[in-house]
């Protein structure tokens, strides 16, 4: 089995002590690709500097944290986006995030910004990778207005019928460890093709187990679990969710 962790935040401050120590253990738990998010240039540059130590296994998707209304700075990260392109390959986490943010003024500025990262990720040619948390109608809505193509949902927690509004525009949707503990991800993956889905472990969260800090090794979880929802052999969630990423990504990992 070979498994590609799609989202998660390797450079968080609780990986500082055991980084690599996190990575072999993903490495030895079949995981043959981990793409990481950041949130700044700061984390950027250090992850790209982690990636040179391992090159074909490690990778950078360049994000915002949406409660993040620092303008600004948002201009410089793209700035450092263009200028970097060829060690990115995606733009994300970015999107909505109404869990944290319900003032109505801050929402709609909050959606401008989304709306500016989309279309920035159709001017670099980079996929996006989308943070919507009760936010999921108006994600999916503000991607398919903008023309988004190359999309991911991550640890999706949206209504069904939104869901499968994503999958007819042909956005993927990513499937992280904690699926073994909430029955809203379950009821996703039920309804959604096999052939729409990814594997994420979103570490540090979204551990298979409360208040435990999560890692790409733990990918196995959710495979296990989309292998029970879906009545097939883990073998086929393995081949097809790395095909997707492999595909998705357009970039080839060791072990393939």
């Amino acid at each position: 089995m070979k498994f590609v962790d799609v989202h998660c935040h390797i450079m968080d401050d609780c990986f500082d002590n055991d980084r690599e120590e996190v990575l072999i253990r993903a490495k030895r738990s079949n995981v043959i690709a981990i793409i990481s998010s950041a949130f700044s240039i700061d984390e950027a540059i250090k992850t790209i500097k982690l990636m040179n130590s391992h090159k074909n296994f490690l990778f950078l998707t360049c994000g915002w944290d949406p409660t993040n209304f620092d303008i600004d700075a948002l201009m410089e990260y793209q700035r450092f986006i263009i200028d970097n392109l060829n060690a990115i390959i995606g733009i994300g986490e970015v999107g909505l995030d109404y869990y944290y943010i319900r003032d109505p003024s801050l929402r709609n500025m909050q959606k401008e910004i989304f709306i500016s990262w989309i279309n920035f990720a159709k001017k670099v040619n980079l996929p996006i990778i989308v943070h919507s948390r009760n936010a999921g109608d108006d994600a999916i809505e503000l991607l398919i207005s903008e023309g988004a193509k190359r999309v991911i949902l991550h640890a999706f927690d949206g209504r069904i019928s939104w869901a499968k509004k994503a999958v007819e525009n042909g956005f993927f949707f990513s499937i992280p460890p904690s699926i073994v503990r909430s029955s809203q991800k379950q009821q996703l993956v039920r309804n959604i093709p096999l052939e729409f889905i990814m594997l994420e472990s979103d570490a540090p969260v979204l551990s298979p187990y409360v208040n435990q800090r999560n890692e790409p090794a733990n990918l196995i979880y959710a495979a296990k679990m989309v292998s029970e929802l879906k009545n097939i052999n883990i073998e086929v969630v393995s081949d097809v969710t790395t095909y997707n990423a492999v595909s998705f990504f357009n970039i080839h990992f060791n072990g393939l």
